[in-house]
């Protein structure tokens, strides 16, 4: 198949812009002839606050990008991932007037919160789930600005009124089920919704035996539960955690409390060694996740994972199976079951072989790129039915 990937990547790199590089890599490893067409949010604090708010609703330089790209190369069909802010959702017109279909992933919730994590103040809000997001608005919940939160918020009132979502996007690609009846509550229509996860690739069989200490591995920020792993360690005795990941606004304080357990950004090959060495992996996200990549690569390198029983996290971490579910925000809690994972190690084994299966299973490269060419065929025969939702 022919495919035009199309991608805004954020100003700090986090586990989406790694996952739209793992598919397009394994579509190109699998014979697929695969265009990328990218924007990058870091131009939008260099082209003053006007022109960035314009082009976060219509992108006239992405649009026409494209749109040269499908008269020129004609894809099968084109796999659109993040476009807010740069790219905008002018990139779905532009397919539509070409008569390609649409694919999208949502891999936040952007399209139902302008704040795109259901998430203020630390605690889960779904006020405007379902509704129009001025609540969000009026609560500067992205950046704790209204003028950019009305900027999003405006940007996708606009588009689902214009029809971009509902008549112009043959199929959304949701990453769990939570996340899947979560954007049917908000109002996307849910036969156009399919569940595909996150996936990652080896060739190595783990080892379960000899294994010690704690991981976390993440953007250091607060959504990730941050504050909740420190306050663990500091006030609770927590110990035993070894923490991978960067961000600037908490990138001091877990030095101070971590010290050398710290070690700040690695690349995924470090990332993967630790995890085959570690007992466990800490997930402490205070939001509903869509679907951690990290809980993939855990699983394919045989580590149980302790987290937040939360959003999709409580759907793929099977408690006392493939590992252990904590009361979110509770950092006494994420102590007490990590004290419990250090005194049951042959415990903790057994989960890891469980979550090695688990991967095997469902998680695999080629399992993935089975059910992404099945939901591109969705989109092609929805298209050329002529189909349209009435929802979106």
């Amino acid at each position: 198949m022919r495919v035009l990937q199309l991608h805004s990547y954020y100003q700090l790199r986090g586990g989406e812009d790694a996952v739209v590089e793992a598919e397009r890599d394994l579509l190109a490893s699998r014979g697929h002839e695969v265009r990328v067409h990218c924007s990058n949010n870091a131009v939008m604090s260099e082209i003053g606050p006007l022109r960035a708010a314009a082009r976060t609703v219509w992108s006239a330089q992405d649009h026409a990008a494209v749109t040269r790209v499908l008269a020129e190369w004609r894809p099968d069909v084109v796999h659109i991932h993040n476009t807010f802010q740069a790219m905008s959702p002018s990139v779905i017109w532009a397919a539509a007037r070409a008569g390609v279909p649409v694919v999208q992933t949502l891999h936040n919730f952007r399209l139902i919160c302008p704040q795109a994590m259901l998430l203020r103040q630390e605690v889960v809000c779904e006020d405007c789930v379902g509704h129009l997001p001025w609540r969000g608005v009026v609560r500067a919940c992205y950046r704790q600005s209204r003028l950019q939160t009305a900027v999003l918020a405006s940007t996708v009132v606009l588009h689902r009124a214009a029809g971009t979502y509902g008549r112009h996007v043959a199929r959304f690609i949701a990453l769990s089920d939570f996340s899947r009846r979560k954007l049917i509550e908000g109002g996307l229509d849910g036969e156009r919704i399919a569940v595909k996860p996150n996936f990652y690739e080896t060739d190595e069989t783990p080892l379960f035996e000899g294994r010690h200490g704690g991981l976390f591995v993440g953007r250091l920020s607060r959504e990730k539960g941050v504050e909740v792993l420190m306050r663990a360690a500091r006030e609770q005795g927590m110990q035993g955690i070894t923490v991978i990941g960067d961000g600037p606004e908490y990138a001091q304080a877990v030095s101070d409390c971590f010290g050398a357990g710290w070690l700040g950004f690695q690349p995924l090959a470090e990332v993967v060694a630790q995890m085959r060495r570690a007992a466990f992996l800490v997930l402490p996200s205070i939001c509903y996740e869509n679907f951690p990549r990290t809980i993939v690569e855990a699983y394919a390198c045989g580590l149980p994972v302790i987290a937040s029983a939360m959003g999709a996290m409580a759907e793929l971490v099977e408690d006392g199976v493939t590992g252990l579910l904590f009361e979110p925000g509770d950092a006494q809690a994420l102590a007490a079951r990590v004290a419990w994972a250090q005194a049951h190690p042959q415990a903790m084994q057994r989960m890891g072989e469980a979550a090695f299966q688990r991967y095997q299973q469902r998680y695999r490269a080629q399992t993935n790129h089975d059910q992404l060419i099945d939901i591109y065929g969705q989109a092609m025969a929805h298209v050329a039915s002529g189909g349209k939702a009435a929802h979106g």
